[in-house]
C-alpha cells in the first residue's frame, strides 16, 4: 500500500510538513498569476492547491507506489533566466 501522508510516524509529519508548506506556496504564486493575468497559470496552480489539500486531507494518497499511472515528466524546473521583479 502507498504511504498516506496522514500517517503517524516522524517521516509521515515530515511529509504533512511540506505538503503544508507547499499549498501554501501555491496560494501565493496564485495569487501573483492572478495579478498577472495569467488565467491559465492560475487554473493549474489551483489544482495543485486542490490536490495539495486532498493529500492534507486524507483523501488521496500521496503517491500510487506499484501503480500503473501517469509519473511526473521529471523536468529539470529552472529559472529561464534571472528573474525581474
Amino acid at each position: 500500500m502507498s504511504p498516506n501522508v496522514t500517517g503517524a510516524g516522524p517521516k509521515d509529519a515530515r511529509a504533512r510538513e511540506n505538503i503544508a508548506y507547499i499549498r501554501q506556496m501555491l496560494g501565493e504564486l496564485r495569487g501573483v498569476a492572478d495579478n498577472e493575468g495569467a488565467d491559465m497559470l492560475c487554473y493549474l496552480i489551483e489544482m495543485a492547491f486542490v490536490e495539495a489539500g486532498d493529500i492534507q486531507s486524507g483523501k488521496r494518497q500521496l503517491s500510487f507506489v506499484g501503480a500503473e499511472g501517469n509519473k511526473s515528466a521529471g523536468m529539470t524546473m529552472k529559472p529561464s533566466g534571472k528573474i525581474q521583479l
